[in-house]
């Protein structure tokens, strides 16, 4: 059995894996779908579980103190690859899948999880470890349930339509692991240099993170005057992120994001310049005071926000014949199709829609007990926090995969905002308010916020899977057991992290996003105003994109991710052009192309692994950061070089491709 599978497993990705398949051409997997291939057992399951506590722990002290989970999908497979290696397991393609599947569930659960829960303790609220954990639990199993009768479509139908960049990068690491050859080389010595880079940056910091145009005198008077301010994050990992995105949705991300920085900041601060009273609910400081970044915190990153609702709601209407098909195929399987399931081969199989409609009331009926018991007391009430958690949480779940698949960033902070603010208008127009109402919209927005994380989350190890040939309703079953591990170790981390050292005052852990939740959650809970004119502005802009056959959720996402992510983006997405656009021979153009992936997918392999790293060393006190030299302009002009140098190396390497590799 291995036998075969390692035979098959040499020959790498087939040519078109990243491409859209003509008409009657069929993807045929790395490991073959009429083949039984060893997945699940006690090496895998047990494994992926212990990645899944470590991840999870790691994940949630570096998101809370910086406000960035890192995606565990990708370090996670490079162990699982380094350890088949070590132990010489023959045909390890299928359980590596099984071992990222189970332990990537950390990064899903942490984000949902960090992003409004510490809004808990900032606010003054009771806090108790079964509130943190079924809240990181139910919301798990909801993303999950609701995202598996949308595989088939994310993952084959929109084959080649969708980038998939962080899947991309898990595939290649673990096909270049089975593998071996060149293709492994390529893949470690890109790793080496971005993870070397970015771990410098983010550990000693020899030179800055981001570098800005107010480094120069000129610079500086244009921000300071118009608020018009260029930034890049130099980071090894966001540009090759970039160039698996590619130029297309790079271009049209970046474009969201001058929106922002370039039209509407300088609209806000020429418009604000006469005020003398600081302008809405969490203004503190009138707008002739406040920086770029101050006025697209308060002002701009809301239309943004509208604008990614917006653009769901569309993607809602549209693939409502999809969500229709999802439907009256699982009332068909229910009512007794059995014949259906039993011929389709391992590779498409899904677990049945009689479990899934099953356990999708059975979680139903647990977040009502949770809620009725736990939380309100009160029928009404609870069963309001259900439907408002049920609904949002199915809606979304398609645009978080987009998003995933577009960018790979999921905006699910943007789109918990979003909940936080309608299921708090809900409960106050029926009389749930003060600090009750408070904990209750924080728990609604952390099961909501949870499910979109993992069905991001999610899409992205299923199409891992479709790639390799793994067996879906395999990878479907194991992930629930990632989830309550995953779950109960968010709970005590965060815990933990409280004790050691708070989410307010001095020290304490900056909790970005937490944060904000907190701050947009207490004037309405006293009645006080949202920006709904900046979120209906957004939604209209949205509107307007998609009359023009713009895709509005990467816009959207462009307006909403801060400057500095998005500029990176657009350089690895003009690299990859370059790179495949240089020669008349369209196999050689590929052949580039498929290198720049490997080196891409090492950039981002590396910084996330690093990532991880500097974040450990920093937990058990070594701190060796030399903040002052990283903020001086210094550090900022040896940064913009560093970068400059990173970026020939990524197209110069890539221009080594032959056509037989």
């Amino acid at each position: 059995m291995s036998g075969e599978h390692e035979h098959t497993a040499v020959k790498g990705l087939p040519p078109n894996a990243y491409t859209e398949l003509k008409q009657g051409e069929e993807y045929q997997p790395v490991m073959p779908p009429e083949k039984i291939v060893p997945e699940v057992g006690v090496y895998s399951v047990v494994l992926g579980l212990l990645m899944a506590v470590l991840f999870s722990a790691a994940a949630a002290y570096l998101g809370l103190k910086i406000g960035q989970v890192f995606e565990a999908a990708i370090p996670i497979a490079i162990i699982a690859v380094g350890l088949s290696a070590a132990t010489k397991r023959k045909g390890a393609l299928g359980e590596n899948v099984i071992i990222q599947s189970i332990g990537s569930t950390s990064g899903a659960i942490v984000a949902g999880a960090i992003f409004t829960l510490p809004a808990l303790y900032i606010l003054n609220l009771q806090v108790e470890f079964y509130k943190i954990f079924l809240v990181s639990l139910f919301g798990g199993i909801l993303g999950i349930l609701f995202l598996i009768p949308f595989r088939k479509y994310f993952v084959k139908d929109m084959h080649g339509k969708y980038p998939f960049p962080e899947a991309t990068a898990t595939t290649e690491v673990l096909v270049a692991g089975e593998k071996g050859g060149k293709q492994a080389l390529v893949l470690v010595v890109s790793g080496l240099i971005g993870g070397v880079y970015d771990f410098i940056v983010a550990t000693f910091g020899w030179w800055s993170e981001v570098f800005s145009s107010r480094v120069i005198p000129f610079g500086q008077a244009l921000a300071d005057k118009t608020k018009l301010v260029f930034k890049i994050n130099i980071g090894a990992a966001v540009t090759g992120l970039g160039y698996i995105i590619g130029l297309k949705y790079s271009a049209i991300i970046c474009a969201g994001s001058f929106v922002s920085w370039y039209v509407l900041i300088p609209i806000v601060a020429y418009i604000g310049d006469g005020l003398g009273t600081p302008l809405g609910a969490n203004a503190s400081k009138i707008i002739h005071d406040m920086s770029a970044e101050e006025i697209f915190g308060n002002y701009v990153r809301h239309i943004g926000i509208g604008g990614i609702a917006m653009a769901g709601i569309i993607g809602i209407i549209r693939s409502s014949k999809l969500i229709g098909t999802a439907f009256s195929l699982a009332v068909k399987e229910i009512m007794g199709a059995k014949a259906v399931v039993e011929n389709k081969l391992r590779t498409h199989r899904d677990l049945t829609m009689k479990i899934i409609a099953v356990a999708i009331i059975a979680t139903a009926l647990a977040i009502f007990i949770f809620f009725m018991l736990g939380v309100v007391n009160a029928f009404t009430y609870a069963l309001i926090g259900l439907l408002i958690v049920l609904i949002i949480s199915f809606l979304f779940t398609t645009v978080a995969a987009t998003a995933i698949a577009i960018v790979g960033t999921n905006p699910v902070s943007g789109m918990t905002l979003m909940t936080l603010i309608i299921s708090s208008v809900i409960l106050v127009s029926v009389g749930l308010t003060g600090n009750l109402g408070m904990l209750s919209a924080l728990l609604i927005g952390g099961v909501v916020c949870t499910a979109l994380s993992m069905s991001g989350s999610f899409i992205t190890d299923l199409k891992i899977g479709y790639w390799l040939g793994s067996s879906p309703y395999k990878q479907e079953s194991w992930k629930f057991l990632g989830t309550l591990v995953s779950a109960a170790t968010v709970g005590y981390v965060i815990m933990i992290l409280n004790d050691t050292y708070g989410f307010k005052g001095e020290g304490a852990l900056v909790a970005p996003q937490a944060n904000a939740m907190a701050a947009v959650i207490q004037p309405l809970m006293a009645n006080q105003p949202a920006p709904w004119m900046l979120y209906i502005a957004g939604a209209l802009m949205a509107l307007v994109l998609t009359m023009l056959k713009i895709p509005a959720l990467a816009f959207a996402l462009g307006m909403y991710i801060p400057l500095e992510l998005n500029t990176p983006l657009l350089v690895g997405g003009l690299v990859a052009h370059f790179v495949s656009t240089r020669s008349k021979d369209e196999k050689l153009n590929n052949a580039r192309r498929e290198r720049g992936t490997l080196i891409a997918s090492g950039f981002i392999a590396g910084g996330a692994l690093m990532g991880v790293v500097s974040a450990l060393l920093r937990y058990f006190g070594f701190n060796w950061f030399n903040a002052e030299w990283a903020e001086s302009h210094t550090a900022e002009l040896l940064s913009l070089i560093m970068f400059i140098g990173i970026v020939i190396y990524m197209y110069l390497d890539s221009m080594r491709a032959k056509v037989e590799e």
